[in-house]
């Protein structure tokens, strides 16, 4: 295919988002079923641009004066892809591509930025989250939004029961892979630009070894902030399918054990072949449908992960779609579920051990206003510095907090590189 008939493709899939109000990936799985003639190599530049007219849907949309599907694939080709005006123009008058340019979408495309739009614009966030960004960033809510409305990297974890750096870095290497930020197991493979195709690093013979997991740098550092050693019991009560679990078996050196478990089961059913081939041999599976056997562990556990249902908003940058799907109501109902696994870990904790609490958002209702209402209602608790934490987990200096908060570390793909994560450890008192 021919630009032409990529940007008709990109417009007619984001019309079928719009229209039915799917999910972007099953939209494009459809289109390639219905148009096998496409290679994969168009398939992949489709799915870029629509998945980039998502992430930047606000910001593309106030330059074009217009939010049709053809305005917003027009400003990806402008200025994402970093086409002239003369080529796009081109590719509207081949065969199979989008009609002509108008004079109005001309004199659009040849616009600058408006430095004076609202920061929910430049930073490509729903309006209505405007007050959440601004709480949790201040005047930097525009530049975190953009930085979570661009191309995400791979990130993968060096799996320590199997694999090393150097063994991952040279079987990797044709696909210019790199060491990764804040976690010292992270390695990178930059996100391609344009109609470059992200590697299928999951068809790799290292990975079939067992070698590395997929894994975004941080939450790998979430999964470290656990500080889980050799011969601790472990609960991994929101486990899904198994991230967080495995880096800690890793952690434990297979001394020990983990408990997963999670209510649902469709997240977790990738976890059984992920344990058997990380080589993870001290992790229990707790299926969804038996969480009576979570009672077995009461009071007994020296650390519970609470990886809390959330937003996502702190992965908008590989699910760009979901940030468009979010809903007050949506939300309301993930803040009470959060309170409610939040609640149900602390039955499991012996004193002296801890609750790490971890979101992949950076809005304050699922983060800090979680913590706080939690300590409010449960006076055995303490917030550790997860500076404290950070220096004796990971052997270096912590950062910053996105947020300017000394007590719970939000990561950010601005201020850290990595995806949006919230951390906060909380520690039972010994009476």
């Amino acid at each position: 295919m021919r630009m032409g008939g990529r940007l008709s493709a990109a417009i007619e899939v984001l019309d079928e988002i719009a229209e039915r109000h799917r999910p972007a990936s099953q939209a494009l799985a459809d289109w390639g079923r219905a148009h096998r003639f496409a290679g994969g190599g168009d398939r992949a530049a489709i799915g870029n641009l629509v998945f980039d007219a998502l992430r930047r849907h606000n910001s593309l949309a106030h330059r074009m004066k217009s939010d049709t599907s053809r305005a917003l694939v027009l400003g990806v080709a402008r200025w994402v892809w970093d086409l002239s005006i003369d080529q796009i123009s081109t590719a509207c008058g081949e065969e199979h591509g989008p009609a002509d340019l108008s004079d109005d979408e001309r004199s659009h495309l040849a616009c600058a930025a408006d430095e004076a739009a609202p920061d929910w614009v430049k930073g490509d966030y729903p309006e209505w989250l405007a007050p959440s960004f601004t709480r949790a960033f201040g005047a930097r809510a525009a530049e975190e939004g953009a930085a979570l409305a661009v191309r995400a990297p791979v990130d993968l974890r060096i799996n320590t029961l199997k694999g090393t750096r150097g063994k991952v870095l040279a079987s990797l290497k044709k696909f210019g892979v790199e060491a990764g930020p804040l976690s010292p197991l992270a390695v990178r493979i930059p996100a391609p630009a344009g109609d470059g195709r992200t590697p299928n690093v999951e068809a790799e013979p290292a990975h079939a070894r067992g070698w590395f997991e997929v894994q975004d740098a941080a939450s790998q550092v979430a999964a470290r902030m656990t500080a889980v050693k050799p011969g601790m019991q472990v609960a991994d009560i929101c486990a899904g399918a198994g991230g967080k679990t495995l880096a800690m078996a890793a952690m434990m050196e297979g001394k020990g054990q983990i408990h997963a478990h999670d209510a649902d089961r469709h997240r977790l059913k990738p976890i059984i072949d992920r344990i058997r081939r990380a080589g993870a041999h001290n992790v229990q599976v707790i299926p969804a449908d038996e969480p009576e056997r979570l009672e077995t562990l009461l009071g007994r556990m020296d650390v519970v992960l609470v990886d809390a249902p959330c937003s996502g908003s702190g992965s908008w940058r590989r699910k760009p779609d979901a940030k468009w799907r979010l809903t007050p109501k949506t939300l309301e109902a993930r803040i009470a579920d959060q309170a409610a696994v939040l609640n149900s870990a602390v039955p499991l904790v012996k004193p002296g051990g801890r609750i790490v609490y971890v979101t992949c958002s950076v809005l304050p209702e699922e983060n800090g206003d979680q913590i706080a209402a939690f300590l409010a209602a449960h006076g055995d608790f303490r917030l550790l510095p997860y500076g404290d934490v950070w220096r004796k987990a990971l052997d270096t200096e912590p950062p910053a907090s996105a947020d300017g908060n000394v007590q719970t570390l939000l990561l950010t793909p601005l201020s850290h590189g990595g995806d949006g994560f919230f951390i906060a450890v909380m520690e039972r008192t010994v009476t």
